[in-house]
């Protein structure tokens, strides 16, 4: 008994040593998580220095709280990237920093939309104009590097490399033959006849009014595309259409004749070309700031009075939601305190949404409503500001959007899965029940079809939404819900198209949505504040979940494809009425 006793109580010791020791290490780790990056020092850029931007990283529209950005993880590097309004912010920093003397411009592939792409390269047009200048150089330019670099005072490509300059295509996949082979019906109850977000389970292609409406915005995106280009490389629109259509360039040389580049060079003839230029010796390295590390010196107001910028980019969703989504709980909380800050004079609401749950669109809609009501909100819309998206915009008293931002879409549907054919016949499972009502077991039995008249009912509730989403637009558009209608029915629009259709009021970024809530609020001088607040760096480690962990290696082994993956978790995380976007629109 003796030995007995002594073997427990040695257990026991050991289970409280290795506690400890195992805490100790992991405060250890974090201790030294935090001093790593807490310490990180701004980078120094010394005189004569060049500011260099691949972009090579998921762009989102603010940058989001990344507490291991500056570490270096075995195998994956580091895992930093930044938002457009750091991109932005550090670029025109650079502009008025004397120690920058120009741009590095290194796309391959851009991860973001062409209303944020837009937004960048009208950023390194107005650096351009400072006088400073703006190399471009890369081994492979897709169509949007191409894009962004045509803004370049010379673009360089390598002799073996190529530009890809074909037209915008957009394409969705479609599941329908899927879901058929697994047995899983997708029952869908919609309003709209372009609200296209459920075709992708019921076809194997676009209906004709689907594919008319990607045509008319794919248009619209493709005009500005051309315009653009044109501009800065003094080729006629008609002459890039052309180039496109016959697919004439497919190699260094061939853009190289028809004047997409201004020469062909190795990557050791560029850096030549950059000493010459700064007047660096041959073997002296060139003070490099990547944008990644640069800090420009910010002048911040000492105004008391504020404009607060509310960043709503992402999926909308019920409750708290995460970084990277529109929380209807969190989002209205915000508003509200924002409502109550008497500092704060006036709001510009920061949307790039396709939208999501309904209620929740409804819930922060109410919000934007009763903020209005005691201070300007404006409203400036990034690649997409659409159904759930557009519907949080239209109590605004002013709507900002860029040429190429999507919008509209204005929408409902719901999915319910039948699995029946999966469960029974499939896998050889059966579910029976007892119930005390005639509709208790409604969308609860994973294999029983809707019947005519739980379908009726369902059509009942997603019509009336789209009638209250029709009246939220009329009322804040200040037109009828006849013309809501008209133009709604779930079709997406251009921000370009949605300006002549009354949708929004001027084309702009969110400079100049800025400047309109200082008009607005009669505001002089102002301090601009950016909301939600973002978690300091211990509470980020501690906040960060392991599902975001998993989304950063997630990112880094499949790059831009694991959109693909989170749009399918973000069906499978749908409940209720949805006003959301048809698809992930992609567009290549």
């Amino acid at each position: 008994m003796k030995s007995f006793f002594k073997y427990v109580l040695a257990t026991i010791t050991g289970i409280v040593i290795s506690t400890f020791i195992l805490l100790a290490i992991f405060v250890g780790i974090i201790t030294s998580m935090v001093s790593s990056v807490g310490s990180s020092k701004e980078a120094v850029v010394a005189k004569n220095s060049v500011l260099y931007l691949s972009l090579n990283f998921p762009i989102t529209d603010r940058t989001e709280p990344n507490p291991f950005g500056d570490l270096s993880i075995p195998g994956y590097g580091n895992v930093k990237s930044l938002g457009l309004n750091d991109i932005v912010g550090r670029i025109r920093g650079a502009k008025e920093d004397s120690n920058i003397k120009g741009i590095y411009l290194n796309p391959t592939t851009i991860q973001t939309g062409f209303s944020s792409l837009q937004a960048i390269r009208d950023a390194l047009l107005d650096f351009k104009s400072s006088g400073k200048f703006i190399y471009a150089y890369s081994d492979v330019y897709s169509q949007k590097a191409y894009y962004l670099a045509s803004v370049a005072d010379k673009i360089y490509v390598n002799p073996q490399g190529s530009l890809d300059f074909r037209g915008l295509a957009s394409s969705v996949m479609f599941m329908k033959d899927a879901l058929d082979k697994i047995g899983v019906e997708m029952q869908v109850i919609k309003v709209g006849t372009y609200k296209s977000a459920v075709e992708p389970f019921l076809m194997n292609q676009m209906s004709d009014a689907n594919r008319l409406q990607v045509n008319s915005y794919l248009n619209s995106i493709y005009s500005q595309f051309l315009t653009d280009i044109s501009d800065n490389r003094n080729i006629a629109v008609d002459s890039l259409k052309s180039i496109a259509n016959n697919y004439l360039i497919r190699n260094a040389d061939d853009a190289l004749t028809y004047k997409f580049v201004d020469g062909v060079k190795y990557k050791d003839e560029l850096l030549a070309e950059f000493r010459e230029k700064l007047g660096i010796d041959a073997k002296k390295d060139i003070p490099t700031v990547s944008i990644l590390d640069y800090t420009p010196t910010e002048n911040v107001s000492s105004s008391s009075e504020r404009i607060a910028v509310l960043y709503a980019y992402g999926s909308i969703v019920d409750g708290e939601g995460v970084v990277g989504e529109i929380g209807g709980d969190k989002f209205s909380r915000e508003l509200r305190k924002l409502r109550l800050d008497d500092r704060v004079k006036a709001v510009v609401l920061r949307v790039n949404s396709g939208g999501g749950s309904g209620l929740a669109s409804e819930i922060i809609w109410r919000e934007v409503s009763l903020l209005k009501a005691v201070k300007p909100v404006i409203v400036s819309m990034g690649d997409y500001a659409a159904s759930g998206g557009y519907y949080i915009a239209a109590a605004a008293d002013s709507i900002f959007a860029d040429e190429t931002t999507l919008t509209g879409s204005i929408g409902v549907f719901g999915v319910i899965p039948n699995l029946q054919g999966l469960l029974n016949n499939k896998l050889g499972l059966n579910f029976d029940v007892v119930k005390t009502g005639k509709f208790a077991d409604v969308g609860a039995d994973p294999d029983k079809p809707l019947s005519a008249e739980e379908k009726a009912i369902y059509q009942i509730e997603v019509n009336r939404f789209y009638d209250l989403f029709m009246k939220r637009v009329a009322d804040g558009r200040k037109i009828s819900i006849a013309q809501v209608d008209s133009i709604g029915q779930g079709r997406v629009w251009t921000g370009q198209q949605a300006l002549g259709l009354g949708l929004v009021d001027k084309i702009g970024g969110i400079d100049q949505a800025i400047a309109a809530a200082a008009k607005k609020a009669n505001l002089d001088s102002y301090k601009i504040s950016n909301y939600p607040s973002v978690d300091d760096t211990f509470s980020s480690i501690l906040s960060t979940s392991k599902e975001k962990i998993k989304l950063w290696f997630i990112e880094d082994e499949i790059g831009e494809y694991h959109k693909y993956l989170k749009s399918y978790k973000d069906i499978l995380n749908q409940t209720g009425i949805q006003a959301k976007i048809p698809y992930t629109v992609e567009i290549y």
